[in-house]
């Protein structure tokens, strides 16, 4: 697939990188020469450096043949216009744009090709905001993945010493709750992956990935490690797109507090939001929390643009007592470094963006990609379509199925029901098939499976 990308950004950047190691025909636009050399070093990938929405730099980037542009520049208004040239001027068949300003998104009827010929929209903060809300929701988890609406669900959880199933095989799950179905889709152990199997035995530490219906996954977490208590008062350092949008999802279910340093926007907060308290003020300062009593927050979350100040709030408010911490960090190379020790949850917006795009890249009917593990692994769900003569997985039963290496097939969405994977499980037409992919390389292989009649051969 020919694919033109506008922004070498954090997300444009990512995205080539992760387009690049699939076999697709990549160039990227940025009018930063030093940023395109960095990347084109690194991928093999061609490169223009320009402003993104001029006529004659899309069609030097390939415009007149593009299969996809995908405009993720820092700019709406760019992005949008990019669209509008590509549709009118180059026909490009699929155009998706991030666009972060809520006063655009809230006019769908913006974007359509009588007026900006925009296929997909991606609000990078809606995206996290949404991330963030399931974590909140799921106390123990370090990562929630909606599957079919919210019907299923992927969730990571690090079991530890006490869990009722370490230190034992993972068929005992079933004898432990015969009323429960679920299957461990995947495990990490001291960073490696593991392909769970029956008598694989779980250890203290392991990252388990579950997948089960949305109602059982409490259930499930429980085996595997002490269910936290209730989340109740939630703590927000940042009271900007992010940390407005979600203290407004979450206000009638929690006690919520943002600290904000700018006094305009706290104003702004004030007036918008119904029974979030607002603090003037910085995270950082430790008498300000102290006197916010921030031992008490069940999460503390940082929300600011300012990784820095994101990661030193989340410290403090640690040291102090906040029982949970999540911090939102825009530079990837930073979230392997605090994970897991102080910080608890490092949330990436541009690998929880990623995914959204990713499921209108892939070939074959995908419905959603999520990255995992800070990119290491990959959640698919994809749709079945065809017969039993014109598909490579109707009809079969999961075992009879030739899965690329590392693949395991968790779940499927039939209709309105969720069924967990097991060997005889049979895949029929229609079906919402849930992957879990561990080695990225074999993406393309698990595209392949789903594509119907001569194409994929």
């Amino acid at each position: 697939m020919k694919i033109i990308i506008l922004g070498a950004g954090q997300v444009g950047g990512t995205l080539a990188e992760h387009l690049a190691s699939e076999a697709n025909d990549i160039t990227v636009v940025d009018t930063d020469g030093e940023r395109l050399r960095d990347l084109g070093d690194r991928l093999d990938i061609r490169t223009v450096q320009g402003r993104a929405s001029l006529p004659t730099v899309l069609r030097q980037a390939g415009a007149d043949d593009a299969d996809m542009l995908v405009a993720v520049t820092n700019s709406d208004e760019t992005n949008m216009v990019a669209c509008q040239v590509a549709y009118s001027l180059f026909h490009t068949p699929t155009k998706i744009a991030r666009v972060r300003e809520s006063s655009y998104l809230s006019r769908e009827e913006l974007f359509d090709n009588d007026h900006i010929p925009v296929d997909v929209l991606i609000s990078p903060e809606q995206v996290v905001t949404n991330y963030i809300k399931r974590l909140i929701e799921h106390p123990g988890a370090l990562q929630v993945i909606d599957f079919a609406e919210g019907k299923a669900q992927l969730v990571a959880v690090k079991t530890y010493y006490g869990g009722p199933l370490v230190g034992q095989q993972l068929r005992q799950i079933r004898a432990h709750m015969p009323n429960v179905d679920t299957r461990v889709a995947a495990i990490f152990r001291r960073d490696r992956p593991i392909k769970p199997h029956g008598d694989t035995v779980i250890e203290a530490d392991d990252e388990v990935f579950f997948i089960a219906a949305k109602k059982d996954i409490r259930a499930v977490m429980g085996e595997l490690r002490r269910i936290d208590e209730t989340n109740k008062r939630v703590v927000i350092a940042g009271g900007g797109q992010i940390g407005e949008r979600l203290a407004e999802a979450i206000e009638s279910r929690y006690q919520v507090k943002i600290i904000e340093m700018s006094p305009a926007r706290c104003r702004h907060l004030s007036d918008n939001l119904e029974s979030t308290v607002v603090l003037q003020g910085s995270a950082s300062d430790k008498d300000l929390m102290l006197e916010e009593n921030i031992a008490e927050a069940d999460i503390f979350l940082a929300l600011t643009n300012d990784d820095e100040a994101n990661i030193m709030s989340s410290l403090l408010a640690k040291r102090l007592g906040a029982r949970k911490v999540m911090t939102l960090i825009n530079n990837p190379a930073y979230v392997d470094l605090v994970q897991g020790g102080d910080i608890d949850i490092a949330i990436s917006p541009q690998l929880a963006t990623i995914g959204t795009l990713l499921a209108h890249v892939r070939r074959g009917d995908i419905v959603s990609v999520h990255s995992l593990r800070r990119g290491a692994a990959e959640a698919i769900e994809a749709v079945a379509h065809g017969d039993s003569k014109s598909s490579k997985v109707i009809g079969k039963a999961i075992e009879d199925i030739a899965l690329p290496p590392g693949t395991t097939i968790g779940a499927i969405i039939r209709d309105e029901g969720v069924l967990i994977a097991h060997d005889d499980t049979v895949i029929e037409a229609g079906d919402h098939v849930i992957l879990f992919v561990v080695d990225k390389k074999h993406i393309r292989d698990v595209e392949k499976l789903f594509h119907v009649g001569l194409s994929f051969f």
